[in-house]
């Protein structure tokens, strides 16, 4: 059962950016697409980004030009740098597989607060 521990979040004002980093246990990370996703209290989780195996990204319209997905199979890692941050993009950022297999790969996320 791959696991995944969130982290980087934290208070920003808008405008400034954040590098979200996510560690994945298991050895099924290299060939398995991931993706980013958020969550405001009282909403649906959102996709925000995604990244293939082999390194092919995609991205929410809302994220678009500000945010760029990455990932180091070596280290079973995957990152999201986060630019230009605005208040909506306040949330709990979480990674997974994508798409997601199992409710019990979720890890505790990271509280990413864009204010001022």
């Amino acid at each position: 059962q791959v696991q995944f521990v969130e982290s980087g979040g934290g208070l920003v004002q808008p405008g400034g950016s954040l590098r979200l980093s996510c560690a994945a246990s298991g050895s099924i990370f290299g060939g398995y697409a991931m993706g980013w996703y958020r969550q405001v209290p009282g909403n649906q989780r959102e996709l925000v980004a995604t990244i293939t195996s082999g390194g092919r990204t995609n991205y929410a319209d809302s994220v678009k030009g500000r945010f760029t997905i990455s990932r180091d199979n070596a280290k079973n890692t995957v990152y999201l740098q986060m630019n230009s941050l605005k208040p909506e993009d306040t949330a709990v950022y979480y990674c997974n597989l994508y798409p997601p297999r199992s409710p019990a790969n979720w890890g505790r996320g990271s509280q990413v607060t864009v204010s001022s």
